[in-house]
């Protein structure tokens, strides 16, 4: 009765209804540890419940024991058991008192603690969202990187300490979360893992009808009809009496028999009819434009275009800001990335002591990043821009004031017109599609002896924390001529340049790639990156298009900085070529 109790309450509070303000979890790997605290501690509470009801069942069985030998000497000899007084009193004694006693004992609810804690806790958990989320991550993961099913469900990814393994349960959870999106294409590819690890002989608590149930419907809205009835039939083998399965099975030879007669009236080869059958199955539910295929394989480190030539003119130097005092004595490590657009590295920038600073400060306001809407002008979540992100301002911290400093000294740009220093942490399969950081402006151009001047608005610092699948699509960091006036409220014109700190090492995957011109930025623990966004004239360069892949394992931890035009006109005055 009392584990029937506690059971019916469990299940209850899970069922019941809870408002509250979800924070999407799987937007942020710094807001999925708390749960890892959160499952530590309902798991302390869960073990004392168990010590509470084992002990409850030692007391029962002690006392079973101690009535059972009594019993077995009473009932040899009832009468004369009963003869000696003591034990006439103490049966009496029992049934009327200890028997009762025991009774409470047993009837006692022990769940009480856990069952608040698990009350209380229940209201912070993830919800549909985040587990739909966290397994479209996945699905990124494995387009971006090329992984199979097998490789992924067997958790053989390079780098990992701590190796996992899907179940056949959950592989058919991601072949669902798949199916309710539409895309056939993982839907299919899920299903299939799902059903040849029963085939292997898993147990499982999904069964093949209904694996094959989704599978043959999925193949069947790819094209590939011969295989769908095939699936519908082995199905059928399994479930003779399934309604679906039947009406499949007739409308698939309908199907067919329509086919054959169109393709006795066509022109068509069979090659060609086979050709296109296979392209369309294959086809993933996805728009593959040419950039995603670039900014894919740059993420693998494929199809990048420094040539050996090229590389040779890239060097590594000891840099002091142009000469700039703090860094005469102390000059800093600085090497190319890239030439065009230049890219340079500095290296041992940030302390291991400041890179915690700034995560500390910045982990309790994180919030869903947004995007600036060019239809309504306003800022909005997208599904293209998965991550959370804070803001921390120099007086806050003298940390942060200091990373401030730092960046000035070091590019000889004025930052007091830049944004604050932006925080964001990329969660599971967290993503910022292909993007410019400069943005389109409303602007007055003149010069003054001999120095172009461009009244334009200004850009911030971030930081960012990129989790497991953690990505950042190509984009741009300034607005561009077709977007209204991104900036136009900050008044301090558009994003000049962005530094970029990395926070963390990455075991696998997480590099910045620029698709337009084919590079990649792998991320290195204590390094910065630099870049212009803007030619000298104020035009934005195109090629720093770029993007943060999605983190194959690790969690990633980056911080940047948009500084604008505005106080730049002597910092960085114009040269005779335009595109300089």
């Amino acid at each position: 009765m009392a584990s029937v109790k506690v059971w019916c309450i469990l299940v209850l509070s899970f069922l019941l209804p809870h408002s509250y303000a979800h924070i999407d979890f799987f937007t942020s790997i710094g807001h999925m540890t708390d749960l890892i605290n959160t499952e530590k501690d309902l798991v302390t509470s869960l073990k004392d419940y168990i010590k509470a009801e084992e002990s409850k069942l030692e007391q029962i069985k002690k006392w079973a024991e101690k009535l059972d030998q009594l019993t077995d000497t009473a009932t040899k000899d009832p009468e004369g058991f009963l003869g000696h007084p003591v034990n006439a009193f103490k049966l009496m004694k029992r049934l009327n008192t200890e028997w009762g006693e025991l009774e409470n004992l047993v009837l006692k609810d022990m769940s009480d603690g856990f069952i608040s804690n698990m009350t209380i806790q229940r209201q912070y958990f993830p919800n549909d969202e985040d587990q739909a989320g966290a397994a479209k991550a996945l699905l990124r993961l494995q387009d971006t990187y090329n992984l199979d099913t097998d490789t992924l469900s067997r958790g053989n990814l390079p780098g990992v300490k701590h190796k996992s393994f899907l179940t056949a349960e959950d592989c058919f959870e991601l072949g669902k979360i798949a199916y309710t999106e539409a895309d056939y294409y993982h839907t299919e590819l899920w299903m299939e893992q799902a059903l040849k690890q029963l085939d292997d002989g898993e147990v499982s608590t999904v069964d093949k009808v209904s694996i094959l149930d989704y599978l043959s419907y999925a193949v069947y809205q790819q094209g590939d009809l011969d295989k769908a009835m095939m699936l519908t039939k082995r199905l059928l083998e399994l479930d003779p009496e399934h309604q679906r399965a039947n009406g499949n099975l007739k409308y698939f030879e309908y199907i067919m028999s329509k086919e054959k007669e169109a393709n006795k009236s066509t022109t068509k080869t069979d090659s060609q009819t086979d050709k296109e059958t296979k392209t369309k199955k294959k086809e993933p539910n996805k728009d593959y434009l040419p950039e995603r295929q670039k900014y894919e394989m740059l993420c693998r480190g494929e199809g990048l275009k420094m040539t050996p030539r090229r590389q040779k003119k890239l060097f590594c130097r000891y840099y002091d800001g142009n000469q700039n005092p703090k860094y005469i004595l102390a000059p800093v490590k600085q090497e190319d990335e890239w030439d065009k657009p230049r890219i340079v590295r500095f290296l041992e920038i940030i302390s291991d002591e400041e890179i915690e600073t700034v995560k500390e400060l910045a982990k309790p306001r994180l919030s869903r990043a947004t995007v600036h809407d060019p239809q309504t002008g306003k800022l909005t979540t997208a599904h293209y821009r998965v991550s959370k992100s804070a803001w921390l301002s120099g007086y806050e911290s003298p940390v942060v004031s200091r990373i401030n400093r730092r960046i000035q000294d070091l590019t000889g740009l004025d930052v007091s017109t830049a944004e604050e220093l932006q925080v964001a942490n990329y969660g599971v399969g967290g993503q910022y599609e292909p993007h410019f950081d400069f943005g389109r402006v409303s602007s007055s151009i003149f010069c003054l002896h001999g120095f172009l001047l461009h009244m334009h608005y200004v850009s911030l610092f971030q930081v960012a924390n990129y989790g497991v699948g953690g990505q950042y699509e190509p984009h741009f960091d300034f607005a561009r001529k077709d977007e209204p006036d991104a900036f136009k409220e900050l008044g301090t014109g558009n994003r000049i340049a962005t530094w970029l700190f990395y926070m963390s090492d990455v075991s696998a995957g997480g590099a910045t790639v620029f698709p337009e011109v084919g590079a990649s930025v792998w991320p290195k623990k204590g390094t910065a990156v630099f870049w212009y966004n803007l030619f000298p004239s104020g035009e934005g360069d195109y090629s720093t298009r770029h993007a943060a892949c999605p983190v194959l394992v690790g969690n990633k931890w980056v911080s940047n900085k948009w500084i604008h035009e505005r106080g730049q006109e002597f910092r960085r005055p114009c040269t005779l070529s335009e595109l300089e």
